[in-house]
């Protein structure tokens, strides 16, 4: 992939975003509306790699959404220069031209009340208002939370809330659609610093640890959190079933280790670890 420095790229005013996880900002680059996703601060992190590894982990996570078929945010690291050099995640502004963004927390406000309003994760609120919803076929609906669902345990996503799905309106003709997939961030272990890394590689328990016990998904049954192998191996709900079949063989033939091989700014231990954590998650999360 061609290194990219956005340090030159044209702010676009007007322009703001939600979420955590470091600073973001507009900028023109190529004819579209980029945004720039900068790493938490440096200080809050014990060294380079974890520095950087939110940016990668967005990047690599929308990218495995979109290789296997699932409509998800276009994405590209690059530079960005201030003060000091940073590795930056680009994200495609989606809602641009004309289109406005409804989190999937604004929608179960609007459909069901519950104690925790709609922060809340609950799966069976969660299907409810998918199913009262009026904005996008239900089916549809259901069909993207679990194909999410099921590409998120792969990638040991353990931030899905829901902030970070949902839909967008066209402003002009108030035709409603589903948001590509984004803020993948919080996949493939971002917080690893180098020693978590090294010790993942060179211990089978430790590494077993982060596939079976955590991290989990933000889903709850019953208040407590999804164990991501056991719902799956379970077979907790049709709907799940279905996207399993529909992917699962493209997951098998996703040839994750190119994709790490081709994205720049890894270093050597980075590829080692992504390509070990993601192969290990693959075969034992699906294991029947």
């Amino acid at each position: 992939m061609e290194e990219v420095d956005f340090t030159s790229c044209p702010r676009v005013p007007g322009r703001a975003y939600n979420g955590a996880n470091g600073k973001k900002i507009a900028v023109s680059f190529e004819d579209a509306v980029w945004i720039l996703k900068f790493p938490p601060s440096a200080a809050d992190k014990p060294n380079e790699l974890s520095y950087s590894n939110s940016c990668v982990s967005e990047h690599l996570g929308s990218t495995v959404f979109r290789m296997l078929g699932v409509l998800a945010q276009e994405t590209r690291l690059g530079t960005h220069v201030n003060g000091r050099t940073k590795v930056v995640c680009s994200c495609l502004d989606f809602t641009i031209p004309g289109k406005r963004f409804y989190d999937f927390c604004s929608i179960k406000n609007t459909v069901i009340d519950s104690e925790t309003g709609g922060h809340g994760t609950e799966l069976s609120d969660v299907l409810t208002t998918i199913d009262l919803q009026q904005f996008v076929d239900p089916v549809l609906v259901r069909r993207r939370f679990w194909d999410m669902f099921v590409v998120d345990a792969l990638l040991g996503n353990f931030d899905r809330h829901n902030g970070n799905w949902g839909f967008l309106v066209d402003e002009r003709t108030s035709l409603a659609e589903l948001a590509p997939v984004f803020d993948c961030g919080s996949c493939l272990l971002p917080q690893a610093d180098e020693s978590i890394m090294r010790k993942m590689l060179s211990d089978e328990d430790e590494l077993n640890a982060r596939i079976y016990t955590f991290p989990g998904s933000m889903l709850k049954v019953g208040g407590r959190k999804i164990n991501y192998r056991d719902f799956i191996a379970a077979h907790a709900d049709p709907g799940l079933d279905e996207a399993l079949e529909r992917l699962l063989p493209r997951i098998g033939a996703l040839d994750f280790g190119r994709l790490v091989d081709e994205t720049p700014y890894l270093a050597d231990l980075q590829r080692r670890f992504l390509k070990t954590y993601f192969e290990a998650r693959r075969e034992r999360i699906f294991a029947k």
